[in-house]
């Protein structure tokens, strides 16, 4: 049995609608045993992407169910969204927002090859946010946090997830390993000197070393530049706060 009932999404939640339901109300059907949550998401939504829904007004959670005539608010999470534990899953599309992401310290899980089953058990047993640009990834149950990164590049994505989550004040740049999210520790070059390219053991005396996979790095060309990128990110942080 189909009953009636209309709808509404406010702000960013239009960013998951047909053109024609953007920004207005409209109707649709929907079965007496549809949830919310289904109801929602059948539309485009995902549940990650919502703060509340009303009905008639009121208050309701996601599990619960329609009646005819019932009128459907959406709203989105107010931004910034303040995070108890900045922790991140990233899907396989998105490898270089992993690695700008470990660059400025955060704990980032990346696994090109994961699929949608593995990163949402992932994300759920290590109460990690997942970051996707795929819709159908965040509409998993097992999934409680998560965000449909809108930009297409790289370096946009990393602008736009550092101020929707307020991270700048947790930047800890340099801290991890840019290839598999370990912890990076000072090295005596004495220790690392045989794994060094000539030049750089001739120009470099400071080092770290990844406490995972034994990477080295120092501060090379690209450093400057990198710290460049970093500041620019904090200074665009300030401006939105």
């Amino acid at each position: 049995m189909l009953i009636r009932a209309c709808f509404r999404f406010e702000g960013e939640l239009n960013d998951f609608l047909a053109p024609e339901k953007e920004n207005l109300e409209f109707e649709h059907l929907v079965g007496v045993t549809d949830t919310l949550k289904h109801l929602i998401e059948s539309i485009g939504v995902p549940h990650t992407e919502i703060e509340s829904v009303h009905v008639n007004g009121k208050a309701r959670a996601l599990s619960e169910k329609l009646e005819s005539g019932d009128r459907v608010h959406v709203f989105p999470h107010a931004t910034p969204v303040r995070l108890r534990s900045a922790r991140f899953v990233i899907d396989g599309h998105l490898g270089r927002l992993a690695a700008y992401l470990r660059m400025l310290g955060f704990d980032t899980s990346y696994d090109r090859a994961a699929d949608d089953k593995l990163l949402a058990a992932l994300a759920s047993a290590e109460q990690r946010l997942v970051l996707t640009r795929d819709v159908g990834l965040l509409k998993r149950r097992e999934i409680e946090q998560g965000y449909c990164v809108r930009s297409d590049k790289p370096r946009d994505q990393l602008r736009e997830v550092t101020q929707r989550f307020a991270l700048a004040s947790q930047f800890d740049p340099f801290s991890r390993c840019m290839d598999c999210n370990g912890q990076l520790c000072p090295a005596p070059k004495e220790e690392v000197v045989d794994t060094l390219p000539p030049h750089t053991r001739e120009t470099k005396n400071h080092f770290s070393r990844c406490t995972h996979c034994g990477k080295v790095f120092w501060r090379g060309t690209h450093y400057e530049r990198m710290l460049g990128w970093i500041e620019e990110l904090r200074e665009q942080a300030r401006l939105c706060s």
